[in-house]
């Protein structure tokens, strides 16, 4: 009984006054119904920019000093940080040990529930342990609750390690806030359908973690205005922006673009340098890591002898 009622305090599980007659709606009427439940969500996480920021800062730090970004989390939570960890090397070109993983039940939980793997606190403990956190190290927890067992272990023992830890929560007055560095909480109140976060909680989460990394790379130097100028070519659609990216920066058609990228071994930064400060790659190359990677300083720098 005591379960049940520390349970019922979550937000996340509360019945939504809202949404009682869920399943006496006309389809119009029930899709417009949980629809309109989202549109608080970016009012909500817009209250926790202050904390945002604070966590970016963290991150921005971590990385530049050598450092990792490692999220973990179960069922949708875990996924989400699945989701951002791998798609920062294809977006940014960041090496992919620098943002990584955890979600409690492994690879195989991405695709098929394992509910009660978030309940295996050993296996959050295992996880931060066979991960080699160091105190150069910025974990996130990502739990709804707060209180997630894989989660709490996980940064339980990061905070052993001396990481920093930050909590993106969906409650009030958590486990995961009382062990954390900085806490993001976006309390965006009762589900349409009751305690199932994968909707409001895992939509507000998503635009956290979309926060945290795109804002961290920006602050990295991997973007130009809102280029992303470290992206990897790796496949078509890319290596069409690239060009379109290097073609525009550089205010040159896109065949000129397209040789550069060739020239400057797939690199959109090193292309644009060449072509707009008439560089050989190896100088590009020196130029921008003399300038920490940061196109703009690149660009505006004092002339290469």
């Amino acid at each position: 009984m005591a379960y049940t009622t520390e349970f019922n305090r979550n937000v996340t599980e509360d019945r939504n006054p809202r949404t009682m007659d869920l399943d006496v709606l006309d389809t119009v009427n029930l899709v417009r119904k949980v629809q309109e439940e989202d549109l608080e969500i970016a009012g909500v996480v817009q209250q926790c920019v202050p904390e945002i920021a604070r966590a970016v800062d963290l991150i921005v730090q971590a990385l530049r000093a050598g450092g990792r970004l490692i999220y973990f989390g179960a069922g949708t939570s875990g996924r989400l940080g699945v989701l951002d960890a791998s798609e920062c090397p294809p977006t940014f070109g960041i090496d992919a040990g620098k943002i990584q993983a955890y979600i409690a039940g492994g690879k195989e939980a991405m695709f098929h529930a394992f509910e009660n793997a978030e309940d295996n606190k050993d296996a959050g403990i295992a996880d931060a342990t066979a991960a080699g956190i160091t105190d150069g190290d910025v974990v996130v927890g990502i739990t709804a609750s707060g209180r997630t067992p894989y989660v709490i272990g996980a940064c339980d023992r990061a905070r052993e390690c001396g990481a920093k830890i930050i909590a993106v929560v969906n409650n009030h007055d958590t486990e995961l806030a009382r062990m954390a560095d900085v806490t993001i909480a976006a309390v965006v109140g009762p589900e349409a359908l009751s305690g199932s976060t994968r909707m409001k909680a895992g939509t507000a989460q998503k635009m956290i973690l979309n926060l945290l990394s795109t804002c961290t790379m920006v602050r990295l130097g991997k973007v130009y205005e809102n280029l992303m100028v470290d992206l990897k070519p790796t496949n078509y659609k890319l290596r069409e922006r690239a060009v379109s990216i290097i073609s525009t920066i550089s205010g040159v058609p896109r065949h000129v673009a397209e040789g550069a990228l060739v020239a400057s071994h797939d690199s959109a930064k090193t292309a644009i340098l060449m072509v707009k400060r008439k560089l050989g790659r190896a100088q590009a190359e020196a130029l921008l890591a003399r300038c920490e990677g940061s196109l703009r300083r690149a660009l505006e720098s004092a002339p290469v002898s």
